[in-house]
């Protein structure tokens, strides 16, 4: 018996979390956004299954505190183990401070957060070792506070389960993971929506006297701390719950299968439901935007992509001229905007090589990235495929064997590699690629003589370049021609590169210099690839992956997915401005049209060149959709909501009037029903063909 109350801290707190999930349950099958009725098996499983379920991610979810209790005991303060360990953690300290950790070489928050951590580890180590008279009082407030913190979770919890479910009906999915993303204007919409004080108020109250009742009972655990043979015990058996919780959970998420859709979102847990979201990225758009009859999807979206056939988007594109087999080599630059660059009205000159070579390429002067991540980038100029709610196809499961350039130029008979400078395991873009037919050149392809400067994301893009160099020149005398793709890496935070290079200092971890030096690598590419014998019959597709910021107020504000991008290619591609609207997915078509590849087509994107397109380009973020198209932008978003609005040119713009980007986005009154219609079309049969496995290769 005395044994089982050294187990107290977690049966309480279990009690109390389940007590909170049973009642949560109660006021959400009782909610008017829960129009249905249930039979008694139905509410029998909804609780009873429910129960167990809760039971075991409470087992999962109590790790941390499992670590911390096994962690409290009076012997690690005993000499001279104790000055040891202050000791070590003091260094620590010193290290973290003198700003030359990993957490510094990224940047951002990271190195203050690190510094308050360990800080406060110290702090509290050196009171406890310093002061053993008072250490029982300094243990039982940290207790307490440990304690606190995990019912205030359990409580906030509950109540943003009820949000989200007053909000949308279900538990936990990708929106809420999206709301971790968007931090900023989520709690602005929290404050502006609910009464934040006097919630959080009353939220801290009840935690308070629930924590004194616990701690209450509990505080046997610290008053006698366990031997290390109880540890030992109490290691074990909770080790083997954990375990059977692994495998439990996932098993009884199996069992919510219900006809009757509320029983199984009440059935379910919504912090397993918050994993699944966050692991699968996906976000059901037949469920949450608003629809129309499949047959009508398809037939608007064949006004929009012509010569489409049934439901699909299969085409068939043809040339009547004979096909050209260049060399093919894509850069997309990491966060460059369209607003670095002169001709989009920046002074300050941290473009000059993109800049001159723009003036010799087929320019995009109106073009619009698809979403504001990489991985949206490289979904979009990989598959030419519309962004779909949730995560990128990237970073999804069902992400290989998908119809891409990659498969298209494989069939041509090209050589097709990824090349990235750092690990492409980052963001799932080795599974992604190698998936989908690429070979992959990354940071684990460097020799240490290869590597002159590299920061947390990978090389920098001289090294990369000098790379890519090789790798073509290789390629080259296979006789095969090659596509490759290249990803840069450092123009992102934390902005480091060689110093001695350009004339802001590459330890000055600026914006502007990540731009300028990224600038300046593509110059050294560019000069070392004109002396290669492959560079005449080899065609150079440059734009970014998104814009640097995707910050605006409104829910997608324009200006942030403006993006430059050009086509480079002397003697081959004549210099020119395509100033008409045009997406990110559609600049690999267009290359292919400009080659006159004769092939069978599921591309969304089209040949902007080609009589027959409407100009119009799509932008999107996790949750909310949209088109631009005849000035008006067009947004749907959960709950089956539409907005739309007029796009003004603003008048104090100072660049020419093919480069001007910034509009008023003013709410249109009077809705265009067909454009939210051709939205719909777009984003609808786009969800639905990822949905039903459509969008795969080819076989021929």
């Amino acid at each position: 018996m005395n044994f089982l109350k050294k187990f107290s801290p977690f049966y309480n707190l279990a009690l109390f979390y389940i007590l909170v999930s049973f009642v949560l349950r109660i006021v959400l099958v009782f909610h008017p956004i829960t129009q249905t009725s249930f039979s008694f098996i139905d509410s029998l499983k909804i609780f009873s299954m429910g129960l167990i379920s809760d039971t075991f991610v409470f087992v999962i979810a109590t790790g941390f505190l499992w670590l911390y209790l096994i962690f409290i005991s009076n012997s690690k303060y005993y000499k001279p183990y104790g000055y040891i360990i202050f000791g070590f953690l003091v260094a620590l300290l010193f290290y973290v401070a003198s700003g030359k950790t990993i957490l510094n070489e990224y940047g951002g928050a990271l190195p203050k957060i690190g510094m308050i951590f360990v800080g406060i580890k110290t702090l509290l180590f050196g009171l406890l070792l310093f002061l053993p008279k008072y250490r029982s009082k300094i243990r039982f407030w940290l207790f307490t506070f440990v304690m606190f913190l995990y019912v205030v979770l359990i409580l906030q919890n509950g109540i943003s389960e009820y949000f989200f479910w007053n909000e949308f009906g279900v538990k936990y999915n990708f929106i809420a993971v999206n709301y971790l993303v968007y931090t900023n204007e989520v709690i602005g919409n929290i404050m502006e929506s609910y009464p934040v004080i006097p919630l959080f108020s009353a939220l801290f109250l009840i935690a308070g006297t629930v924590t004194y009742f616990i701690v209450k009972r509990t505080r046997n655990y610290i008053d006698d701390i366990p031997t290390f043979n109880d540890k030992l015990k109490l290691s074990a058996i909770y080790l083997a719950l954990f375990g059977v919780s692994l495998l439990a959970v996932p098993y009884l998420a199996k069992k919510e299968n219900s006809q009757n859709v509320f029983a199984n979102e009440l059935q379910s847990n919504g912090m397993y439901r918050f994993y699944l979201a966050f692991m699968n990225s996906e976000l059901d758009y037949f469920k949450f935007y608003k629809t129309m009859p499949e047959n009508e999807a398809f037939a608007l979206l064949d006004k929009q992509i012509p010569s489409i056939s049934g439901i699909s988007t299969i085409r068939q594109i043809q040339s009547n001229t004979a096909e050209n087999t260049k060399n093919v080599v894509l850069i997309t630059i990491e966060s460059y905007s369209a607003d670095f660059m002169k001709a989009y009205g920046n002074k300050q000159n941290i473009t000059p090589f993109l800049d001159s070579i723009a003036q010799k390429s087929l320019l995009f002067t109106n073009l619009y990235a698809v979403g504001n991540r990489t991985v949206r980038g490289l979904e979009a100029v990989t598959l030419c495929f519309p962004p779909t709610a949730g995560e990128s196809v990237v970073k999804r499961e069902d992400n290989k064997n998908k119809f891409s350039t990659g498969a298209l130029f494989k069939q041509k008979g090209y050589n097709v590699k990824f090349l990235y400078g750092g690990d492409a395991f980052f963001d799932n873009m080795e599974d992604f690629f190698s998936g989908n037919g690429y070979d992959i050149v990354d940071k684990k392809s460097f020799t240490p003589e290869e590597v002159t400067f590299a920061n947390i994301w990978g090389v920098c893009d001289e090294d990369m370049a000098n790379k890519a160099i090789k790798v073509m020149n290789e390629e080259a005398k296979t006789g095969k021609p090659f596509f490759n793709h290249w990803m840069t890496v450092s123009n992102h935070r934390p902005f480091t590169y060689p110093n001695d290079k350009i004339d802001i200092p590459g330890d000055a971890k600026s914006r502007d210099g990540g731009v300028k030096y990224t600038d300046y690598a593509l110059r050294k590419f560019f000069a070392m690839a004109s002396k290669q014998p492959w560079f005449k019959n080899t065609v150079f597709v440059i734009l970014a992956d998104h814009c640097a910021s995707s910050a605006g107020k409104t829910e997608l504000p324009v200006d942030k997915y403006r993006i430059p991008a050009m086509i480079y290619s002397p003697g081959f591609i004549e210099p020119q401005k395509y100033t008409n609207v045009m997406s990110q997915i559609d600049v690999m078509p267009t290359l292919f049209g400009l080659l006159h590849f004769n092939y069978q087509s599921k591309f969304y994107g089209q040949d902007v060149l080609k009589s027959d397109y409407k100009p119009r380009a799509l932008i999107a973020t996790y949750q909310d959709l949209g088109l631009i198209k005849d000035n008006v932008l067009t947004i749907l978003s959960p709950k089956q909501t539409v907005k739309q609005f007029q796009l003004t040119l603003k008048p104090d713009q100072k660049t020419a009037s093919d480069f001007q980007i910034y509009y008023d986005q003013i709410p249109l009154t009077n809705k265009r029903t067909d454009l939210i219609n051709e939205t719909i079309s777009y984003y609808q049969t786009a969800s639905d063909i990822l949905k039903k496995k459509k969008y795969q290769v080819i076989v021929d």
